[in-house]
């Protein structure tokens, strides 16, 4: 990995857009320590650290933000209205003929539904971020602080409008800001938001292990944290890469006097097909639970039994339900993005077939085998990785989002091992050698 930086950045045209990937990162992070207008700078400050870390219902959000959301900055909301925005149009498509058609229809279509995801985008951070200013106004946001009602001091509705209208405008910039990355740097702009936004709490989140720990001064901790945090990225990084190849072969046609195809290819199908949208699903629909209990202020069974069952992430039933919504995310996830029937269409038009599987309906039903066989093993092995926090919490008494665990070491292993074949792949353009020299 190191040698195709150094590689790139011997490359006149490849440093230039390391470069302004770099300074695309410099203004998001920028951004993300600008205070909201109509914000206690102070009072958010004392807050926070009487808070740490331990602020598990906003954690995966104010994870993906880079800790933007808990400080209440201009980047707040982050990058996640983005994706739930893409996770919502991906959905859809399964289910809306019409953008079903679209996605058929090649780049025009493709272009059409990121219109769309724009404006999802931009309605979802309004939602979000009114939501944000209303729980800071009422306090919620860090509960126990004395100084958590102070937090906004001016309740009237044009600050509340202000503040609004300032976080949508900076998940717009946030966009925009991924798409130049995209355009005019080294590409996968939104991941490597999503990965410099996680990436930038990793040294606070260890440290704090440290100074929690009690054996050796914490020193001990600290390096058993990291030998397990060295162990699970080279296990995400072999089963990430890891695939089931079927072999596809495609027979010969004489057009005129020339003879097409009779070549051999194979149809790369992963073991973990999902990535990481199945640990997302879980982990938001488990807050959801505690957020009603929250918002609601009641003080009933049903509230008392949410409390105590889900909302600790060290509970059985927590970790029970976790895993298993995990497994079944991962299924209905590669179920929607997957389909069998299309692929084996497809190769029925171009003359492709498996060697022993019949064309048509039995190829779609071989897929659909193999498919449901792979997915198996992946969905337990995200169950495994995202309870890693939870094992963390009760050995270390870490926060819910320990840095080597779950959603986090899946994003930053994936978009580092798909930044690392991007540039890879740029360089091989550069310097491509034919057969003749």
């Amino acid at each position: 990995m190191l040698t195709a930086f150094a590689r790139a950045f011997k490359t006149p045209d490849l440093r230039k857009k390391l470069l302004f990937t770099l300074g695309i990162i410099v203004l998001f992070r920028l951004g993300s320590h600008i205070p909201v207008p109509g914000v206690s700078y102070t009072n958010v400050q004392k807050c926070v650290d009487q808070a740490g870390s331990s602020n598990g219902l906003f954690g995966l959000v104010n994870m993906f933000s880079g800790g933007a959301l808990l400080q209440i900055t201009i980047f707040a909301l982050g990058i996640m209205p983005y994706i739930t925005a893409s996770i919502i149009l991906q959905l859809l498509t399964v289910v809306i003929p019409k953008l079903e058609n679209l996605k058929k229809e090649g780049q025009s279509g493709t272009a059409k539904i990121t219109q769309y995801t724009r404006y999802l985008t931009v309605a979802l951070a309004i939602l979000q971020g009114t939501g944000l200013v209303a729980t800071a106004r009422t306090g919620a946001l860090f509960q126990g602080c004395p100084q958590a009602s102070q937090i906004v001091p001016d309740r009237s509705i044009f600050t509340t409008i202000v503040m609004v209208v300032t976080m949508t405008a900076g998940t717009c910039v946030v966009m925009w800001l991924g798409e130049l990355v995209t355009d005019r740097g080294i590409g996968n702009g939104m991941s490597i938001l999503m990965f410099i936004s996680i990436a930038a709490g990793f040294i606070g989140a260890l440290w704090q292990i440290k100074l929690q720990g009690k054996i050796a001064d914490g020193w001990v901790e600290f390096g058993v944290v990291i030998l397990v945090g060295l162990a699970m990225v080279a296990l995400v990084v072999f089963v990430e890469q890891a695939q089931r190849r079927i072999p596809v072969q495609y027979a010969k046609r004489m057009i005129g006097r020339r003879a097409y195809g009779g070549t051999s290819t194979y149809i790369p199908l992963k073991v973990n097909q999902a990535g990481v949208i199945p640990v997302i699903f879980a982990s938001s629909l488990l807050y959801i639970p505690a957020l009603i209990v929250q918002f609601s202020g009641s003080t009933a069974g049903w509230a008392t039994w949410i409390q105590k069952h889900f909302v600790k992430g060290d509970h059985p039933y927590y970790i029970a339900t976790y895993f298993l919504l995990i497994v079944f995310f991962a299924f209905f996830y590669v179920a929607i993005s997957f389909n069998p029937e299309e692929v084996a269409d497809n190769m029925k038009k171009y003359g492709g077939f498996i060697p022993g599987i019949r064309a048509g309906r039995p190829t779609a039903e071989y897929l659909s085998y193999v498919l449901n066989r792979i997915t198996w093993p992946g969905s337990l092995y995200l169950g495994l990785i995202a309870l890693v926090p939870t094992m963390a919490l009760a050995g270390f008494g870490a926060n819910q989002n320990f840095p080597f665990g779950g959603t986090s070491i899946l994003i930053i292993v994936g978009v580092g091992l798909e930044t690392v074949k991007q540039i890879e792949s740029q360089l091989q353009q550069r310097n491509y050698e034919g057969f003749l020299r």
